[in-house]
């Protein structure tokens, strides 16, 4: 039986991060073959390239990559559509993020901020969709927001910036790619037991007890129950959401906003 994602190519940035090594194993599951691009040293992928192969037997390939810079992006994809084909499932994941006051934050941290999360995220989108509509291909384009495009997070200023930039992004690209059937939208999820949050977790286990009472469900997600969303959007049958947002917070923007 043909697996869902069978002869499908992904590209995601900031695959070996929480978030984005369990997108890849969601999607290696249903046989996409998978393009990571992230920051760390190659030698840094091999382990997880090695257990995509291993067991779930599919193609993949690394490339260290700044998705901020434009050009080193288009150089990126070019080296994937040579090495395992078009990809035609395209998800914007990298993401940083600084932890200071509006007077706190430097103008260099508000800057490198927004061109990794918005500018990094249209390079990467802007250019992995120009090429589908050249070959004529449909498919689907995720972006990873966050619920902190809901509410305002207290010491988090550009993150929360960006990642409202990265929702309005998602609905102008979708209304464009809606007629090449592009189908475009946005997952965003509220606390994830993942990246800084589980460094911080980690270390003081009170902190996500409390994190988890804030959360109207009572519970903290994982790094895994995001990627299932995002394999759910980008199903075969979804040939109507686009230019949506998944907020998957378990009521957290409820009680703030």
């Amino acid at each position: 039986m043909e697996k869902l994602f069978q002869h499908k190519v992904l590209v995601i940035s900031g695959g070996l991060g929480d978030i984005g090594r369990a997108i890849c194993l969601e999607f290696a599951k249903q046989g996409a073959a998978i393009a990571i691009g992230d920051l760390q040293d190659e030698k840094d992928a091999h382990a997880f390239l090695d257990k995509l192969k291993q067991e779930y037997n599919v193609s993949s390939y690394y490339t260290q990559v700044d998705i901020s810079d434009s050009i080193a992006v288009d150089k990126w994809l070019k080296d994937v559509e040579q090495q395992l084909g078009l990809p035609v499932l395209i998800i914007s994941n990298a993401a940083t993020v600084t932890q200071a006051s509006i007077h706190e934050i430097r103008p260099e941290e508000w800057s490198r901020e927004l061109r990794v999360n918005l500018d990094g995220a249209f390079n990467l989108t802007q250019k992995a969709t120009k090429r589908m509509v050249e070959a004529d291909m449909k498919g689907h384009v995720i972006f990873i927001g966050s619920w902190a495009a809901e509410a305002v997070h207290p010491g988090l200023p550009a993150y929360c910036v960006s990642k409202a930039g990265l929702r309005m992004l998602c609905k102008c690209m979708a209304l464009e790619l809606a007629p090449h059937g592009i189908m475009v939208n946005e997952v965003a999820p509220g606390y994830v037991e993942a990246g800084l949050s589980a460094e911080i977790w980690a270390k003081n286990p009170v902190l996500i007890q409390e994190a988890a009472k804030k959360v109207p469900i009572g519970k903290i997600m994982s790094a895994t129950a995001v990627a299932q969303q995002v394999v759910h959007l980008c199903h075969p049958s979804n040939e109507h959401i686009t230019g949506s947002t998944l907020l998957m917070d378990g009521g957290l923007s409820l009680r703030s906003l």
